[in-house]
C-alpha cells in the first residue's frame, strides 16, 4: 500500500465520522426516536416525548458530546453500576497507552525510518510505500535501530504503570462498591452441583438433610432446579405469538384483519386474525400454566441446588470447603445474581455438557481456518501488483489513482470489518452451548474467544497471507517473516441485566501483557535481522520482567477480583447485623433463585408480562 492510499482510507474514515455524528446529532432530537437513542430514559420515566416543532431539532449541535464527557465516575457508578465504571476506564486506559505509543511512533520512529536508507527523499512522497516508514527501511547495524531499543523500554515501562494504576485503582472500587451495596442474593448463596442419589429420597430431601447436619448455624433455605426444557419451548412460543398479536394491534385495519380460512384461503368464510390469535395465545397459556403446575409438584429434580446462608461469611466457608470425601460429590461454585442465571444448561446431562464443550472446541477452530479465507483476499487488495493477479479485468481501472487509492487503501478495511462484526455474536453463541451457568461467563467466555480469534487470523495470518500467496511458507522462517512483515499494522440506552463487580478487567489485563510480550519478542528478532546483536540480547530481560511485573500483579490484585476476603465478608455482615430490612430480604432470598419458567405469565390480562410466584414460600 501506498502513502496515498492510506491518506484517502483516512479522509474518508474521518468524512463518514462527520457524516454520522451529524446525523446523529439530527435524529436523536426527533420525538420519534426517542425511544430508538434514549429508550432507558424513556422506561425510567425521566425522559417524554414531545411533539411541538422547533426549528433547532433540523440542525446538529455538538453539546451531547461534551455532556457525554461530563458524566462523573459517582454519577456513572449510582446510575449503571461498577461494570460501567470499568467499561470507561478501559477506554481511558486505552486512550493513554496509545497516546504515549502514537506519539513516539509519529513523531520519533516514523522518521527515522523514512530517512533510514541513505537515498530516501522527500519526492513524490504521496506515492511513497508504506515500507519506507517502517523499520524494514532501516539500514542493518545503524545506530538508529537503538532508538526503537529505547522506544520499546518506554513504551513497555508506561504501559506497564497504567496496568498497576488501573489494576489497583479499580480493586479499591471493588472493594468501596462491596462495602456501599444493598444485600445481593448472591452473596448470600453458592450452587451445589452433583447432589448424590439417594434411595426413596428426593434431591431436595438430600440437600436439607446434608445442610442442616454440615452447617446447621448458617443454612437458611435451598431451591432445586427442575427441568423446564418444555416449559421454556411453551414460553418461546407464546412470546413470538404475544409479539405478532401486538404488532397487528399496533397496525390493525381492515384489509389486514381478515383473511380466509380452510384450504389456501380459498373455500371459507373470512376470520378476524387478532381474534383468532387472541384465542391461539389463551389456549397456549392455559397449557403453560397447567405444565408449570406439574413441573412445580412433581417435575424432575435435577442434581444441582441454589443453596442460600445466613450470612456471607457462611456461604463463603461453604463455597470454599470441601463437602464430601468424593470431590465429585456437593461440588460448589459461587451463585451468580439471579438475573445473570443461564438456565438451559441445568438441564442438561453430563455427557451433553461435554460433548457441547468439544463441538466448540471443533467448531471455534473451524471458524478461525474458514476465517482465513477473507483475510487472505484483503490482503490480497493491499497491494496493486498482487490485485492485478488475482483480478485481471480490473488491470484498466486500477490506473485511475483515486480507484486505485479507494480499493487499496480503504476497501480492504472496510471488507475486513465487516467480516468482523459477524465474529462476536457467533463467539457468544459457540459460548452459551459450552455449559456456563450465568450470561456474565458465557460474555467473558466470548471475549477470551474473539481475543485469540483476533490474535490469530488479524495479526498473523494478516502479516503472514502475503507471503503464503506468493511462495511457501517454512515454518522455521515464521519468526524472521513476522520480524520483516509486522512494521510494515496500523447511558442513555442501555439498562445493566446482572452486576459483575468489575471482572472483566482482568482480561483487559492480560491481553495487554500478551501483547507487550508479543512486540518485545518481535522486537528481539528485528534487531538479530538488522545485524544489531547487543540489542536484541538486552531485549531478553525485557519479557521476563513484564512477566514477573504480571505476576506480582496475580498474586496482588486479582485475588480481590476472584473472591472477598474474610475479613470484609464479615465486616459488611456486622454492618447488616443492625439494618431492620434484613428480615425482608431473606424472606425474598427464599424464591430469588427460582426458574422464571415457574412463574406465572399473564398475556391476556396486561399489555405487558405479568409475573407472580406459582407456589408460595411454604411451598418449597
Amino acid at each position: 500500500m501506498i502513502l496515498s492510499a492510506l491518506l484517502t482510507s483516512v479522509g474518508i474514515n474521518l468524512a463518514l465520522c462527520i457524516l454520522f455524528f451529524t446525523l446523529y446529532s439530527i435524529l436523536r432530537k426527533q420525538p420519534g426516536n426517542v425511544k430508538v437513542y434514549v429508550p432507558r430514559l424513556v422506561a425510567e420515566g425521566i425522559l417524554r416525548q414531545s411533539s411541538d416543532f422547533n426549528l433547532e431539532r433540523l440542525l446538529p449541535s455538538p453539546g451531547w458530546v461534551k455532556r457525554a464527557w461530563q458524566l462523573s465516575e459517582e454519577e456513572l457508578l449510582s446510575m449503571s453500576g461498577l461494570d460501567a465504571v470499568v467499561f470507561m476506564r478501559i477506554f481511558i486506559f486505552s486512550l493513554r497507552v496509545f497516546s504515549v505509543a502514537g506519539i513516539i511512533g509519529i513523531f520519533i520512529l516514523l522518521p527515522i525510518n523514512f530517512v533510514g536508507i541513505n537515498d530516501s527523499d522527500f519526492s513524490d512522497l504521496p506515492n511513497k510505500s508504506l515500507d519506507q516508514f517502517s523499520i524494514s527501511n532501516v539500514n542493518d547495524g545503524s545506530k538508529r535501530l537503538w532508538v526503537h531499543f529505547c522506544a520499546a523500554y518506554l513504551i513497555t515501562g508506561v504501559a506497564c504503570y497504567l496496568l498497576y494504576y488501573e489494576y489497583g485503582y479499580i480493586s479499591s472500587k471493588r472493594i468501596a462498591y462491596f462495602y456501599s451495596s444493598k444485600p445481593q442474593p448472591h452473596q448470600f448463596t453458592i450452587l451445589v452441583r452433583g447432589i448424590p442419589a439417594t434411595a426413596g429420597r428426593s434431591f431436595s430431601d438430600s440437600v436439607e438433610i446434608f445442610f442442616l447436619e454440615y452447617h446447621s448455624s448458617t443454612y437458611l433455605s435451598h431451591s432445586v432446579v427442575r427441568q423446564t426444557s418444555k416449559l421454556r419451548g411453551l414460553i418461546l412460543d407464546a412470546d413470538k405469538l404475544y409479539k405478532r398479536l401486538t404488532h397487528l394491534k399496533s397496525r390493525r385495519d381492515s384489509q389486514q384483519s381478515f383473511q380466509r380460512g380452510g384450504f389456501l384461503g380459498l373455500f371459507s368464510q373470512r376470520v378476524d386474525i387478532v381474534d383468532n390469535y387472541e384465542k391461539k395465545l389463551v389456549d397456549l397459556e392455559e397449557n403453560l400454566r397447567i405444565e408449570q403446575s406439574d413441573v412445580s409438584l412433581r417435575g424432575e429434580e435435577v442434581p444441582a441446588a441454589f443453596v442460600c446462608f445466613k450470612s456471607r461469611y457462611g456461604a463463603a466457608i461453604a463455597l470454599r470447603i470441601q463437602q464430601s470425601i468424593n470431590p465429585t460429590q456437593w461440588v460448589t461454585e459461587q451463585a451468580p445474581e439471579p438475573h445473570d442465571v443461564y438456565w438451559p444448561f441445568f438441564s442438561a446431562t453430563f455427557m451433553r455438557r461435554w460433548i457441547s464443550k468439544v463441538v466448540v472446541i471443533v467448531a471455534t477452530m473451524v471458524l478461525i481456518v474458514v476465517f482465513l479465507i477473507p483475510v487472505v483476499f484483503v490482503q490480497g487488495l493491499t497491494s496493486l501488483d498482487m490485485l492485478e493477479k488475482l483480478l485481471p479485468f480490473l488491470k484498466s481501472v486500477l490506473t485511475i489513482a483515486f480507484v486505485s487509492q479507494v480499493i487499496t487503501g480503504y476497501l480492504p478495511s472496510l471488507i475486513l470489518q465487516f467480516f468482523l462484526s459477524l465474529v462476536p455474536p457467533v463467539m457468544k453463541l459457540f459460548s452459551s452451548m459450552q455449559g456456563y451457568i450465568s450470561h456474565s461467563e458465557i460474555e467473558k467466555s466470548a471475549c477470551y474467544k474473539v481475543l485469540w480469534f483476533t490474535i490469530w487470523n488479524i495479526f498473523f495470518a494478516y502479516v503472514l497471507s502475503g507471503s503464503v500467496l506468493n511462495v511457501f511458507l517454512d515454518p522455521k522462517n515464521i519468526p524472521s517473516r513476522l520480524a520483516v512483515g509486522v512494521p510494515a499494522q496500523l447511558l442513555n440506552v442501555y439498562s445493566p441485566k446482572f452486576e459483575t463487580g468489575g471482572k472483566f478487567w482482568p482480561i483487559v489485563h492480560n491481553s495487554t501483557v500478551f501483547s507487550l510480550i508479543l512486540m518485545q519478542i518481535i522486537a528481539i528478532g528485528i534487531f538479530g535481522l538488522k545485524k544489531l546483536p547487543l540489542a536484541s540480547s538486552l531485549m531478553v530481560p525485557l519479557p521476563l520482567l513484564t512477566l514477573l511485573f504480571n505476576e506480582y500483579c496475580r498474586k496482588r490484585f486479582l485475588p480481590i477480583f476472584q473472591r472477598y476476603s474474610a475479613e470484609s465478608l464479615i465486616k459488611k455482615d456486622k454492618q447488616d447485623q443492625d439494618d431492620p430490612t434484613m428480615g425482608e430480604f431473606f424472606d425474598k432470598l427464599v424464591t430469588a433463585y427460582r426458574d422464571p419458567s415457574t412463574l406465572r405469565i399473564g398475556y391476556c390480562q396486561t399489555t405487558g408480562r405479568n409475573y407472580s410466584p406459582l407456589l408460595s414460600a411454604a411451598d418449597v
